[in-house]
């Protein structure tokens, strides 16, 4: 295992729900591995600031069930600048931290993967994100419970849509990757979802319209994923409007609610393999490595295939949705 005596925990970016199941795992199987845990808060800039305390067991108890992170989380423009980076290694000097576990998505990971090049430490990336579009895991941290809650609304919209004979556009969140979208029109019975990975290949709503949107529905739920490439929800209510007046258009933007609740079992258990994963890959000396589960087994994937390769939406998935809202 080399000189790896104390472990830092840090999450970065957005908040996503199982962080807090993730710190806990860390934390306890570091101690039960005999290793002293330090928790750093509000991501990279409090490891330049030095916000950093130690954590027992009991740090981390009755939090399995929490949303957010109770380690906080923020952006950290300083850390993008190599004397930001050159502070927060003379902080972890100074603690006498050895080695990093960083739970947070694709942005996160970059900014440990060049932390690791530059001063030759020792980091460990969880996936945690709703998004999931990190390469090399089948799910990320709080994924499932973000769906669950774009389930629910959706669930509730469809209500006041069927009374009222109305077109819904649902946003949802995932930036560049579709996948709440898709398998939110999925689990919801929503007649179609659009989202960013074939914005440039056909039409998606004159496709929706054409196809989906038959004569006998009164009325329809849309899933739109939030991405430039998309244009939102919104964009897609107003081309409505312009194009098909006849229909009876209204917009819900689910934003923020997708991040926060209490995880699901799945992201608990998901968060609790993956931190005590971290763990064993520090006692195997591993580093520079993204703690994944593939096929349901715990992998590690290099920080260079996890944040540059495209994770890839099965397009049977389209089809399945494709053939079910007829």
């Amino acid at each position: 295992m080399g000189t790896v005596k104390c472990v830092g925990i840090l999450t970065s970016g957005g908040d996503a729900p199982g962080m807090n199941a993730a710190i806990r795992a860390v934390t306890r199987a570091a101690i039960y591995n005999g290793l002293q845990v330090k928790g750093i808060y509000r991501g990279y800039r409090g490891l330049i600031t030095g916000e950093i305390v130690e954590f027992k067991s009991q740090n981390v108890s009755n939090i399995i069930q929490l949303g957010g992170t109770i380690l906080k989380t923020a952006r950290c423009n300083e850390f993008m600048t190599p004397e930001g980076r050159q502070t927060a290694y003379e902080t972890m000097q100074k603690e006498g931290i050895d080695a990093l576990v960083v739970i947070g998505g694709d942005g996160s990971l970059t900014g440990a993967r060049i932390f690791a090049q530059e001063f030759n430490v020792p980091c460990i990336g969880l996936p945690g994100t709703i998004d999931n579009d990190l390469y090399g895991t089948d799910t990320t941290i709080g994924y499932d419970t973000a769906l669950n809650t774009i389930l629910e609304a959706v669930d509730k919209i469809r209500d006041t849509a069927t009374s009222h004979d109305r077109l819904f556009f649902v946003e949802v969140m995932g930036r560049d990757a579709g996948f709440l979208a898709l398998n939110g029109a999925i689990a919801s019975g929503a007649e179609a979802a659009i989202i960013p990975e074939f914005s440039t290949e056909v039409d998606q709503l004159e496709e929706f319209i054409k196809n989906g949107f038959r004569k006998s529905k009164n009325s329809s739920i849309v899933i739109v994923a939030e991405s430039e490439l998309t244009g939102g929800a919104m964009h897609y209510a107003e081309r409505v409007k312009n194009e098909y007046p006849g229909y009876d258009v209204r917009v819900t933007i689910l934003g923020h609610l997708q991040r926060g609740g209490s995880p699901s079992a799945h992201d608990r258990i998901l968060a609790s393999r993956l931190g005590a994963a971290a763990i064993d890959a520090i006692m195997e000396d591993q580093r520079n490595v993204m703690i994944g589960i593939e096929n349901d087994e715990i992998v590690y994937v290099p920080f260079t295939k996890a944040i540059k390769n495209d994770k890839p939406i099965k397009k049977e998935l389209v089809n399945v949705l494709r053939e079910l809202s007829i």
